[in-house]
């Protein structure tokens, strides 16, 4: 459900949200305007980098729920900008992929959570932000932490061109587990290939344990989380990418990607999955896995801080496994996005607070301890300390591994702006209810994927 909060120190509670969205700059002249192509912004040249100034702003945002990451740092941001106050509003995200065009056109954010940025760009609803690339010094930062948010003119390809978002962190999916219940089967270190992986899930099965601990409900399909990371275990990243990023000609119905929805359907049909997973949401996936209701856990790093806490020394991550011994690893990587509206009242206020967030020392330790993930930022940026065998520690250093690997995949969902809440999520469902086939599944997937992209 969505909520507006109006406190000066904001009341937003998110994963994603960390990206991009609440506020820390004076508006410019002309940070209000909208562009007049995809490919380059009305607004005159910044001469100088903006700030929050002193006079009271107001930050308009739209984010994600569910996540503790964006109130610390929209509370540690009021409490050194105290003329800044915000009027958040909050919803799934899922429910954000179906709303952005109309928000961003009717009542235009000046941070928003963006699921995906195409077809926003096509239509000259998100700020292009190479000005302010340029004044901050963004354009300086290892160019891999920008090329997901980058497009090229007209917004047809993604990955080259203008920029048109940022990210708070790097966010990044793997597999999280309960030690006390690997315990109980034997299970001393991480598998190293899938049929480690494989083997470990049929002796919790054995055992009485729930293997994994999933959601999959409403209109948020998590299992999208262990297909892609099973797409990883089969094939190379770089196609997954051309087809996130719309390359022409891309598709997602291939063979090891074949392989890899069969390899999930035989752990539905093996009762891996909560008998009710089609009926669990995030959240109470998230109490369940606390509780010690599952020994797996397909997820993101936004919640090492958390389990560091609720589940202290209990939990253990690693990246999925590769079909074969000695294959590179890889994940979903990538920033967590937000954009400024093409028309936001206070564009560069909203600017402000994105390069805060990369540079501040306590907002880059906010983005660590709370969210588990690297800052984005300059490549030599202090890093924040981290408590030696924490689940942070763990999900930092598999970043790095991903990195080592050249393994960074974007996430599948967002693909499309509507991808995910109208293909991806009710084909999953009805795999797990026995009214889809794999090949019926990615199938299904690129048809609508090839009707969106046109029709974007």
């Amino acid at each position: 459900m969505s909520r507006r909060v109006h406190s000066r120190r904001s009341r937003v509670a998110m994963v994603v949200i960390l990206g991009g969205s609440l506020a820390a700059a004076c508006a410019a002249p002309g940070s209000g305007n909208a562009q007049p192509t995809a490919a380059a912004s009305s607004a005159p040249a910044l001469s100088a980098a903006p700030t929050c100034g002193t006079e009271p702003i107001t930050l308009k945002g739209y984010f994600e729920t569910g996540f503790p990451i964006a109130r610390a740092l929209t509370d540690e941001f009021t409490k050194q900008h105290p003329n800044v106050t915000w009027d958040i509003r909050e919803d799934q995200f899922a429910v954000i992929t179906q709303n952005a065009p109309r928000v961003l056109a009717d009542d235009p954010p000046d941070l928003m959570r963006l699921p995906q940025v195409s077809e926003l760009v096509k239509n000259n609803l998100l700020k292009n932000l190479d000005d302010y690339a340029k004044v901050f010094g963004w354009d300086k930062w290892p160019p891999s932490q920008l090329e997901q948010m980058r497009l090229a003119p007209g917004g047809a390809v993604r990955g080259e061109g203008s920029l048109y978002a940022m990210g708070l962190n790097f966010s990044m999916t793997g597999v999280f587990y309960n030690k006390k219940l690997a315990e109980q089967i034997g299970m001393t270190t991480p598998p190293e290939t899938l049929a480690d992986l494989d083997a470990a899930l049929a002796k919790a099965k054995e055992a009485g344990l729930a293997p994994i601990a999933q959601f999959n409900g409403g209109a948020t399909g998590g299992l999208a989380f262990p297909l892609q990371d099973l797409m990883a275990s089969y094939g190379p990243p770089a196609p997954i990418n051309e087809w996130i990023y719309q390359k022409p000609g891309a598709t997602i119905d291939t063979p090891s990607n074949l392989q890899a929805t069969q390899h999930l359907e035989k752990w539905i049909k093996s009762g891996y999955f909560w008998k009710d997973v089609n009926a669990v949401d995030y959240a109470t996936m998230m109490s369940r896995f606390i509780k010690g209701d599952g020994l797996f856990m397909f997820n993101g790093d936004w919640e090492s801080g958390n389990l560091d806490k609720q589940m202290a020394g209990n939990i253990g991550f690693f990246l999925m496994p590769p079909a074969q011994a000695g294959g590179k690893r890889a994940a979903m990587s990538a920033p967590l996005t937000f954009g400024i509206g093409a028309n936001a009242k206070n564009a560069d206020c909203a600017a402000a607070f994105l390069n805060w967030v990369a540079t501040d020392t306590q907002a880059r330790t906010i983005g660590v301890e709370v969210g588990g993930s690297h800052p984005m930022g300059p490549a030599d940026a202090p890093m924040p300390p981290v408590a030696a065998g924490s689940v942070t520690e763990n999900t930092l250093a598999a970043g790095a591994r991903i990195a080592e690997d050249n393994g960074a995949m974007d996430f599948i969902a967002n693909a499309t702006g509507a991808i995910y809440a109208k293909s991806w999520t009710p084909n999953l469902q009805k795999l797990v209810a026995g009214e889809q086939t794999p090949d019926g599944l990615l199938k299904s997937v690129q048809a609508d994927y090839q009707s969106q992209v046109k029709g974007g």
